[in-house]
Parts: structure tokens; C-alpha cells; sequence
């Protein structure tokens, strides 16, 4: 079963972009959203589940501090602890990991600016970094707070899965684990969401 972990890494006080998306049904903790395309930079790192966030994190957060072949600078939402030599792009949520079929690895995605576009976005240095779009999604989701651990998460994936059932929708796709807080947040403030994408039957 696949598994997304979702990161962020910037205090509570800057301005973090997130995934756009529509809430189309509402009944708490659980939500419907239809998540708007956006573009990610994404690697692959060869580790278990608990380290690969960390493995890929130095590789993604170099790219969007400057690693790359731009020779303009924007300003960064999020701070960082070297000078870059390139374009500084902004953080923002998600950031995602997903397994390789097959494989002990994993895929590790940062989520783009809005602002960018697949041309505009600068050219990583890093070879093990690719630039993708992710289509428009449909999702169900949880939110609780707690740590960051596979207990949480499993625990409230059987809470999603059988909200999904009962409401009759369809799963296509493989859960998301979301984590929209830094590391030094509180357990009983952290923002964690499960997500899975599903397909509403049209009841017509």
C-alpha cells in the first residue's frame, strides 16, 4: 500500500503556500476536496519509510535554495542556512513520498509556487531531481492532531477507509500522509491529514 508523507519545514509565522483545493463535502474530521494540477520537483531515495523524508530533504530544500542553473533570485518563504549561488524558490505544502513498486525507495516531492510553470521552473544541478506535473484530484481526508508516527496513521486510515465505505465512494488511488507543521510544534497542535483520492459515483 502506498504511503505519502507530507512535510513542512518552515516556522508557523511565514507565509507557506499550500495545495489549492475545494472543499465539496464537510462532515468533521472528514472532508471532500478537489485538489487544483500543480507541479512538483521530485527524487528518489533508496532507505525505509521512517528515513526516506530525511534522506531526500538536503536533496529537494538545495534545489529550491539556489542549487540550480537560474541565474536570477527570488525571495524565499522559508529561511535557509547557506547563501545560494541560484534562484531562490519558495517553500510551500506539500511535500510528498510515495513507494516504488518493487523497491525499497521512495519517491520525495516538494509542491512548486503556483507562480511557475514547467518552462519557467529553473533546471535542477542535482541529476537525481525531475520537474512533473501532478493532475487534479479528487480527495477524501481526515485531519487530527498527534505525533508523527505510523500508529496515528494507521489508526486513522481505518477511520477514513470506512467513512469512504459508508459514503459509498470509490478509492482509486493510494493514501496520502499529511504533516503541515514544523518539527518543534507541540503534538496536540500539529496539523496531520490522511487523504485518498476517490471517485464519486453520479448517482444519475
Amino acid at each position: 500500500m502506498a504511503i505519502i508523507i507530507i512535510v513542512i519545514a518552515a516556522g508557523s509565522t511565514m507565509a507557506i503556500e499550500e495545495a489549492g483545493y475545494r472543499v465539496i463535502t464537510s462532515e468533521k474530521p472528514f472532508e471532500v476536496r478537489d485538489y487544483t494540477p500543480h507541479i512538483v520537483a521530485e527524487t528518489i531515495v533508496e532507505t525505509n519509510l521512517e528515513d526516506a523524508g530525511n534522506a531526500a530533504f538536503n536533496i529537494l530544500f538545495g534545489y529550491i535554495s539556489g542549487e540550480n542553473r537560474s541565474r536570477s533570485k527570488i525571495a524565499m518563504t522559508a529561511p535557509v542556512s547557506q547563501q545560494p549561488k541560484g534562484e531562490r524558490i519558495a517553500m510551500t505544502a506539500p511535500v510528498g513520498q510515495q513507494p516504488i513498486e518493487g523497491k525499497n525507495a521512495w519517491s520525495v516531492t516538494f509542491m512548486m509556487p503556483s507562480g511557475y510553470t514547467l518552462d519557467s521552473l529553473p533546471v535542477p544541478n542535482h541529476p537525481a531531481i525531475t520537474i512533473r506535473q501532478v493532475p487534479p484530484q479528487r480527495m477524501a481526508v481526515v485531519r487530527y492532531a498527534g505525533f508523527w508516527n505510523e500508529k496515528g496513521y494507521r489508526e486513522n486510515e481505518i477511520k477514513l477507509e470506512a467513512w469512504i465505505r459508508d459514503k459509498g465512494y470509490g478509492i482509486i488511488g493510494d493514501p496520502v500522509w499529511a504533516r503541515y507543521n514544523p518539527p518543534f510544534t507541540p503534538w496536540f497542535f500539529r496539523r496531520n491529514e490522511i487523504l485518498i483520492p476517490i471517485q464519486i459515483e453520479d448517482p444519475t
